[in-house]
């Protein structure tokens, strides 16, 4: 194919890859499949196109189309997609040889890049599935000409979010709510030149959307590094995958437990970044609170979370892994780690550090699978001294629009969060601002709904008021029995006397 194919075809065409599989593979399996398929075609049609682009600038020397130079990854002979295609048994084997070869060949890029799917597993993956799963992503050239890197990435990531409506409770472990990453991404406000971390990237879609929104801004977005760090070994692959697909190379995903043992480390202590994005899995119970309790990278900086719930965990690991002149984040939490007694201390201390900028009410239903309400807690390391001393609260929990499956953002919600935040003014239902005294006055809890009070209809207004005249009726009626008692009091005692 010649021409460069629309993205709606693009998207039908990558689904139509599940949909191979549906009835004989869990949803929650697709993306283990599916993802390193589609890479490994990707890498041996752009090799192919770097080939033919060699061959004839060099007027048909073979050799010179081969360098190594030439090719962003080396595809050895005998294991390209072709070879792969051209074998009829036993196609698991080849498969998972020819990525083994791909990965041994380009090390520092690819290592441990297809995960770790077991694909001579005749029982779950038939040579009939793999062949028609071959068959059906031979059908388009995905070169770079025929599919462009921004058109191949928005693809990819429409592939993540309909893997996660169709997975049910594994959704969470790849995929954040976009319109919520793009508002969290503007508040943050990367540039060019910094770092940008993750210390739960799963398919690493918040590091991905905070540098494209430099791109989107005019920053030079090439040289923005990302890090990010994810337990699941497919998932980390994924994030690898969507990076080099997006056209960035200047990244840094590993594998690993960010709590147990943090893989960026510099000068025993976890690596400093310019801006933390991060939607940390909340409420973990299964985590080593002892370990935490004397941690050799010194992150205990507030306190030990209680074992049943490690939120602060993580959110202390954020806290210590900004730079302390430009380090900012924004991090999605459920609405607990706002007003927990069992980590009140903590809290306190993290507010009195004066590191907490804004928190911001969202609506329920934005994390996968889960209808609890949201929240954006932003910090920074050096707030502007005009927001010192005090904390922003916004309550957006009405800027959201219902689906069946999960909720989103509108651009228009969006842009009103973020102009509320930017601005930093009160306004009347939507935003306050509280300095730190009248915070410890509530016990260091940061609720929103407790500094916010959405303004009233004017019949809701009519209803108050109404509520208010029979309170007032009533303190009065109180205050008349009091005095009457009290008379009555008065002429019993002259009485008996």
């Amino acid at each position: 194919m010649t021409k460069t194919i629309s993205q709606q075809e693009l998207e039908q065409y990558l689904w139509g890859a599940a949909v191979l599989l549906r009835g004989v593979i869990d949803p929650g399996e697709y993306k283990s499949i599916i993802f390193p398929l589609m890479f490994f075609k990707r890498i041996s049609d752009v090799y192919d196109e770097e080939y033919r682009e060699a061959f004839e600038e060099s007027g048909g020397d073979k050799d010179y189309a081969e360098f190594v130079e030439n090719h962003r990854f080396q595809v050895p002979m005998g294991v390209h997609w072709e070879d792969v295609r051209n074998v009829s048994t036993d196609i698991g084997k080849a498969i998972k040889d020819a990525m083994a070869e791909i990965e041994r060949v380009n090390p520092d890029k690819l290592s441990g890049i297809f995960g770790d799917t077991n694909w001579t597993n005749k029982n779950r993956l038939t040579d009939k599935i793999l062949i028609d799963l071959i068959e059906h992503f031979s059908a388009i050239n995905l070169s770079l000409k025929n599919v462009p890197q921004d058109e191949f990435g928005t693809g990819y990531e429409y592939l993540i979010k309909k893997f996660a409506d169709d997975s049910g409770h594994t959704a969470a472990e790849f995929y954040t709510n976009r319109t919520v990453v793009r508002l969290m991404s503007m508040i943050v406000n990367p540039k060019t030149g910094e770092s940008i971390y993750d210390p739960t990237c799963g398919s690493g879609g918040m590091l991905l959307n905070a540098a494209l929104l430099a791109k989107e801004n005019g920053q030079e977005y090439r040289n923005i590094s990302l890090y990010g760090q994810e337990i699941n070994i497919i998932t980390s692959a994924i994030a690898r995958m969507n990076m080099f697909l997006h056209g960035f190379e200047d990244f840094h995903i590993e594998r690993g437990d960010t709590l147990s043992n943090p893989v960026f480390v510099e000068n025993d202590r976890v690596k400093q970044f310019d801006m933390v994005l991060a939607n940390p899995p909340y409420s973990i119970k299964k985590w080593n609170q002892k370990a935490w309790q004397h941690d050799p990278w010194g992150r205990n900086i507030y306190g030990t979370p209680p074992q049943g719930c490690a939120d602060y965990a993580f959110f202390q690991h954020i806290i210590s892994s900004l730079k302390e002149d430009t380090g900012r984040c924004a991090i999605l939490w459920p609405h607990g780690v706002l007003f927990r007694d069992a980590e009140m201390d903590m809290r306190s201390k993290l507010i009195e550090d004066d590191l907490v900028d804004c928190v911001i009410g969202l609506g329920p239903n934005l994390f996968y699978n889960s209808p609890m309400d949201s929240c954006i807690v932003v910090c920074s390391k050096n707030k502007p001294d005009e927001r010192k001393g005090k904390i922003l609260f916004i309550g957006a929990y009405d800027q959201i629009i219902k689906d069946k499956t999960q909720s989103f953002l509108s651009e228009e919600h969006v842009s009103n969060i973020y102009k509320w935040y930017s601005d930093c003014e009160e306004v009347s239902g939507r935003t306050k601002i509280a300095a730190l005294e009248q915070i410890r006055e509530n016990k260091h809890v940061i609720n929103v709904a407790l500094y916010v009070r959405p303004e009233l209809s004017e019949e809701n207004k009519k209803e108050e008021k109404n509520i208010e005249e029979v309170i007032a009726e009533w303190k009065n009626s109180s205050q008349l029995l009091k005095e009457s008692y009290k008379s009555l009091s008065d002429v019993l005692k002259e009485v008996i006397n």
